[in-house]
């Protein structure tokens, strides 16, 4: 199987390496370019070389969370912690916190969402730095 993997690999890099040298030149117009048939055979390349690596990573994640059962109880644990953090950030996003010559370039409702993403991150880095200084305390005081 390694061996097949192999020579698989050298063929799209080999394949890669002939289709670089065919990409067009850069005094091309970009819509030219774009049009080019070595560079929709590159991204051809990269999309099903992603779509593998992603659909790899998640059957063995998949495997490895149900053949643990402690581990699943525990992703499910950090999974709703995370829902909590959404579902609060939600609630604490007013979707009215823009200037108005800004606002006719999206809706409220697209507002909102940002500010939940920015709201997710503050309450996640909060969280984060929180679980970094209150050990290193109790340690320093356990001493």
């Amino acid at each position: 199987m390694q061996k097949i993997i192999k020579i698989a690999l050298i063929a799209i890099g080999v394949l890669s390496a002939v289709l670089w040298y065919l990409l067009p030149s850069s005094d091309m117009p970009a819509a030219e370019a774009a049009q080019s048939g070595a560079m929709n055979t590159m991204f051809i390349i990269t999309y099903l070389l992603l779509g593998i690596a992603v659909v790899v990573s998640l059957v063995f994640t998949l495997k490895n969370l149900f053949s643990n059962p402690q581990g699943l109880k525990k992703t499910l644990f950090v999974v709703g912690g995370f829902l909590l953090v959404v579902g609060v950030s939600y609630v604490l996003a007013s979707g009215t916190d823009v200037d108005p010559e800004y606002l006719e370039m999206s809706d409220e409702s697209t507002v909102k969402k940002i500010g939940m993403g920015l709201n997710v991150f503050f309450i996640l880095t909060i969280i984060a730095i929180l679980s970094l200084v209150i050990p290193a305390i109790k340690n320093m005081f356990s001493k």
